[in-house]
């Protein structure tokens, strides 16, 4: 609808801050009380069967029956609008239904914020602010709460029958229990499905991580539809390819490159990282195993005197390091470049950050899903170059993939 120049230039001709157009007395707290009303009036008139100031047809028994004033919350203020009334009792509004007592727009600027990791003080200073609105902690504890169906709904969904990669992987966050503040581990489940596009599949809390626990993970996703993954790429869990293995027997288990050289590289000093990394790539992305065995000689005689236990890691996991090897150039890029748990743990964290301790799991999950919710906005394209790697899979696991 384009409103006429001559009308905008009326209604702001006495607009000179910013509080005429959006304070307590603005213009826009006002356009939106009376859209509002002029609202209700139609949906009372279409409820009726007839307008007001209209003849009551014939045989219609019910009619208007005044107003009832209503205080109602949104990117304005506080508004007190006319809610129109019909004899019989029976008129019930959608636009503004019984009980509710802010209109739409609020609850997402709330759980946006929220999502972002802003704290509930924060919240409300940020609502303040911008839009001289006042909100009680109660009132966005009961906003974000409303997101726990969603999450349930999301959580038990059905999955696809074969993802080509799945990432696993968790977090440490800080939860009270029982008075205490204690360790919990978040877990995730990162998919790359058919259509090269990244996909969560699902997130867990448990006391620590382990393979246990993994496997009720596994068992839980293969119930809501999974039936095979091709490659699943894990952290060095002792206990995790066994896991992998019970549920699902055919799937080639390949130790995060990334994870690898982030361990590898903790204790390294800044100055040192840069060289250490680059000795590092030498061995993942050497053309054969054989190549990549006689870097690791290489990196441990050059630096086993001041860093002994990085190519000693390597050794030791060894056995699922090397499948990475027996891939295409296309396979080998779609589980390195892609490793997106990295890239979304790093996003996490920064939310995850602003809390330090949750008060209980579920305002974890709660935060981390809507958190998850914003950064899958940008899971918009398939991963690169993933049409090559998808020929890629079909001739070696041929007898595995469902188109």
């Amino acid at each position: 609808m384009n409103i006429r120049k001559e009308l905008l230039n009326e209604l702001l001709q006495e607009c000179k801050t910013p509080p005429d157009l959006f304070g307590e007395g603005g213009i826009l707290k006002q356009l939106t009380t009376a859209l509002v009303e002029r609202a209700l009036e139609a949906e009372l008139s279409n409820h009726l069967g007839y307008g007001k100031h209209e003849p009551r047809p014939e045989g219609q028994t019910n009619s208007r029956n005044g107003y009832s004033q209503k205080k109602v919350q949104g990117d304005f203020g506080v508004a007190e609008i006319a809610v129109p009334r019909d004899r019989s009792g029976e008129f019930e509004p959608h636009l503004v239904k019984k009980g509710q007592s802010r209109l739409s727009g609020l609850d997402e600027k709330i759980i946006a914020l929220y999502a972002r990791g802003m704290s509930v003080r924060d919240i409300q200073a940020q609502l303040q602010e911008m839009y001289g609105v006042e909100v009680s902690p109660t009132l966005i504890s009961n906003v974000t709460d409303a997101v726990i169906d969603e999450v349930k709904q999301w959580q038990n969904r059905p999955l696809d029958a074969v993802y080509p990669i799945v990432f696993l992987d968790c977090l440490v966050i800080k939860v009270r229990d029982n008075g205490r503040v204690i360790n919990k581990s978040l877990y995730f489940a990162l998919a790359v499905n058919m259509d090269g596009y990244k996909e969560l599949l699902g997130m867990w809390i448990s006391p620590n991580e382990g393979a246990k626990f993994w496997l009720s993970v596994l068992t839980e996703i293969h119930n809501r539809g999974i039936k095979d993954i091709l490659i699943a790429c894990v952290d060095g869990l002792t206990g995790f390819p066994n896991a992998i293995e019970t549920v699902f027997p055919k799937t080639q288990v390949q130790l995060c490159i990334v994870h690898m050289v982030r361990n590898s590289v903790a204790f390294v000093p800044w100055q040192q990282r840069k060289q250490v990394c680059a000795d590092l790539k030498a061995i993942y992305s050497a053309a054969t195993e054989s190549e990549a065995e006689f870097n690791l000689e290489l990196f441990a005689e050059k630096w086993d005197k001041q860093y002994p236990s990085i190519s000693k890691s390597w050794r030791s996991h060894w056995a699922n390091i090397i499948p990475f090897f027996a891939f295409s150039t296309e396979i080998r890029r779609a589980i390195y470049t892609t490793n997106a748990i990295e890239s979304m743990n790093s996003s996490l964290r920064k939310v995850i950050k602003s809390q330090q301790i949750f008060p209980t799991d579920e305002a974890a999950f709660k935060l981390v899903y809507l958190a998850m919710r914003n950064i899958s906005k940008k899971w918009t394209m398939p991963i690169r170059d993933w049409k090559p790697a998808l020929n890629r899979f079909a001739i070696l696991f041929e007898d595995r993939l469902h188109f």
